[in-house]
């Protein structure tokens, strides 16, 4: 497999990961934040299909949920959470603490898994690809948070009600089609 089909896969597997970091960057995340949420997702994108690579089969195998069907109900859990943080006196943000930042890593990631299957067939060896996908999901998530920030400074709590209902129908879409 190319470097450039590698690059081609890891764009691919990190559109998600803008489009929900965006989403989360209209929670006005602190630098610190987005710095952890950027490196999380790069992790997972190593990881992922690292496991996927090697084990993937086996796991698909014990657990009994399509892992369409989980992404969908974390995004939707997530979408509520945000929607009702618009209800509170005081900012409530969906990522405090290590285990929502794993959380969203893991959520983003698990498409990665699938392709960590997937190219089991194709290569020998699959850490390459692992580190391209780490690499752009790290900057595709960074770039959605900032960007995501910079759209709730200018549009204020609009952007957070936008970004759960997006959220919520991204989680119709896992869950339903």
């Amino acid at each position: 497999m190319s470097v450039a089909m590698s690059i081609i896969i890891g764009v691919s597997l990190s559109m998600d990961a803008f489009s929900l970091a965006m989403i989360y960057g209209t929670l006005n995340l602190e630098k610190k934040v987005i710095r952890q949420l950027s490196i999380s997702v790069g992790i997972f994108h190593f990881f992922m299909p690292q496991i996927g690579f090697k084990i993937g089969k086996l796991i698909l195998n014990v657990i009994k949920i399509k892992p369409d069907i989980l992404v969908g109900i974390i995004f939707l859990f997530i979408a509520l959470q945000m929607f009702f943080s618009l209800f509170k006196n005081e900012e409530v943000s969906a990522l405090k603490g290590p285990l929502s930042l794993i959380l969203f890593a893991f959520t983003v990631s698990i498409d990665s898994f699938s392709v960590g299957l997937g190219l089991s067939g194709l290569i020998e060896n699959i850490h390459l690809q692992g580190l391209i996908f780490a690499i752009i999901s790290f900057l595709f998530t960074y770039l959605g948070l900032n960007l995501g920030t910079k759209l709730a400074t200018k549009f204020g709590n609009i952007t957070t009600l936008i970004g759960s209902i997006l959220l919520f129908i991204m989680s119709l879409e896992y869950l339903f089609f």
